[in-house]
């Protein structure tokens, strides 16, 4: 049988094109602008494909009719300026539509030119880009309607229809590491929609179902990064095939992280002043996270795993390898990236899951009734001619930590109660300076978001709270922790904002990252009681009636330390 040829826009890695070459697929050229993904397209799929700005199909439909013509036409635009994690949801969108539709434009093209043999086509997106894109384009919207009245069609008429053809798919239903949520647009022309492929996985496994399948399913059953050089027989986690692993690559060496930074990872995860919790370090009983294209330990979107070495502090906590990356994103062990080590992290994370495209191009074939390949077409024999691996088989030195920019701006809370804050600040939270003001501010949060009101304490507002927290279990044995000892490690404002810039505690003061931290173990150590103050003496949280105690504690606490660090 003749095997269906496939054209990838946007190819980056080709984690799109994978997904349908292991169903038998011919993977004819792949477009993308970066060199990098370029280059390691090429080297996977053995093409000479060339660096193209895919904006030259959207000023020339010559360039569009040039194209090879293919069965099946797959794409994946850029989703950095859709995604709500850019600039806090606040990009630019306008070039994400731009390149979209130019995908779009090219897609409406080879589907309706004549004697077209287009059978399918597919789109894969962030989930926020629906809100961006219309519901379905025609040839004038596309910027076709001198190609349409040349083809005698309405430049009114629908060319793309993308309301019923678009679904959300998770890729951990069909198979992934991963839960990656991700729009999937498309059609089967023959039916003339977009057939989605029944799930294989789910989470508890019910109805003849597969468990989803964990990190720590994935991690078991590989080696890990700091295993000795060896010529031992490794079995890809997902397939099942065996290399030596002197032939495995980016996998053996330190991705060990700063303390500075896993904790700040921490404390987003664990303690976000307006989102929610989550798991850190990762949980292993389940998928993963989405793995991003930016490679990061200091934000609450870091994928963060215990080390496997006895460490504490610098490197008690690592990132994934780009090769663990790459297996939770559905790559075989022996595909191969091209760059250096941020390079072939953004390849990864910008890929589209190869199970999910599997899936995809499986159910084209079930629907145009064509033979599905026995086994799936893999690369068993890795091909590192020309790769840069970024093994080393060494331990990392951790002797350069990170430092903040002078005058940073600092923002951190011990406890989290609901929507309920107390907050130690270098600026004034409500008026929102760019920099730090050389003072110290303790304020209260009711809520995340403009228009919820900001309650500023003046310093000395401590001694208020002194009888109020004796009253309550530990209340007595805190105030002792809190003036003996604690007080001491507080220095003064530029004490504090240089320790804060330099991102570690002096022999006499301690980094007020730390004196937050410590408030909270304080609170965690002394079991305060799990109860709420009726606040009839005292007002002192001015919009609530009801307060649990513990905020009292924390009031307290870092009031004290604003008070001490600003000299009264």
């Amino acid at each position: 049988m003749k095997k269906l040829r496939i054209i990838d826009f946007f190819c980056g890695a080709g984690g799109f094109s994978e997904g349908f070459r292991q169903m038998g697929y011919e993977i004819i050229y792949g477009f993308d602008h970066w060199k990098p993904a370029i280059d390691t397209f090429n080297h996977n799929f053995n093409l000479n494909c060339e660096i193209k700005n895919i904006l030259d199909f959207q000023r020339s439909i010559a360039e569009i009719e040039n194209l090879p013509n293919t069965e099946i036409i797959i794409g994946s635009p850029p989703c950095v300026s859709f995604s709500s994690s850019n600039k806090s949801g606040n990009a630019d969108k306008s070039l994400g539509v731009e390149l979209t539709e130019t995908f779009l434009r090219i897609v409406a093209v080879k589907k309706h030119e004549p004697n077209s043999i287009l059978k399918a086509w597919f789109m894969e997106n962030v989930v926020n880009s629906k809100r961006y894109l219309q519901t379905a384009y025609s040839f004038k919207d596309l910027g076709l309607t001198e190609w349409a009245n040349k083809n005698r069609i309405s430049p009114l008429k629908i060319a793309i229809d993308l309301y019923e053809n678009s679904a959300i798919i998770n890729s951990a239903d069909f198979g992934s590491f991963q839960a990656r949520k991700r729009v999937i647009s498309g059609e089967i022309i023959k039916k003339g929609k977009l057939i989605l492929p029944k799930s294989s996985h789910s989470e508890n496994g019910p109805d003849g179902k597969k468990k989803y399948l964990t990190i720590g399913k994935m991690k078991q059953n590989f080696p890990h990064p700091f295993t000795q050089l060896s010529d031992k027989i490794i079995s890809d986690p997902q397939y099942q095939f065996n290399i030596q692993q002197s032939q495995l690559t980016d996998h053996f060496y330190d991705t060990g992280i700063y303390k500075v930074e896993w904790k700040f990872s921490k404390y987003w995860k664990t303690n976000h002043p307006f989102m929610g919790k989550m798991a850190f370090p990762e949980n292993e009983n389940k998928p993963s996270r989405t793995i991003t294209a930016t490679k990061i330990a200091n934000s609450r979107e870091s994928i963060i795993y215990k080390t496997e070495l006895n460490r504490f502090g610098d490197g008690e906590y690592r990132l994934p390898t780009v090769r663990e990356a790459a297996i939770i994103m559905g790559f075989p062990i022996t595909y191969q990236f091209i760059g250096t080590d941020n390079n072939k992290w953004r390849l990864v994370g910008n890929a589209v899951c190869c199970s999910v495209s599997r899936a995809f191009a499986k159910i084209v074939l079930d629907e145009l009734r064509l033979a599905i390949p026995n086994n799936l077409i893999l690369n068993n024999i890795p091909n590192i001619d020309g790769v840069v691996n970024l093994n080393t088989y060494k331990l990392r030195e951790f002797d350069k930590p990170s430092v903040k920019n002078q005058g940073s701006r600092f923002r951190r809370h011990a406890i989290k109660d609901g929507n309920l804050t107390v907050t130690l600040s270098n600026y004034d939270i409500e008026n929102n300076p760019k920099s730090a003001e050389g003072k110290w501010f303790t304020s209260i949060q009711y809520g995340t978001g403009k228009g919820f009101p900001i309650q500023k304490i003046n310093d000395m507002y401590y001694k208020n709270l002194e009888e109020i927290i004796k009253e309550y279990k530990g209340g007595k044995e805190f105030l002792e922790h809190i003036n003996n000892g604690f007080s001491e490690k507080i220095g003064n404002a530029n004490e504090l904002q240089k320790l804060y810039e330099l991102q570690k505690s002096s022999d006499k003061y301690t980094e007020p990252t730390e004196l937050v931290d410590l408030v909270q173990e304080i609170i965690d150590k002394l079991n305060i009681e799990k109860v709420e103050v009726e606040q009839k003496k005292l007002k002192v949280f001015e919009y609530k009636d009801k307060v649990p105690v513990k905020q009292f504690f924390a009031l307290y606490a870092i009031n004290k330390i604003s008070t001490i660090a600003n000299g009264n």
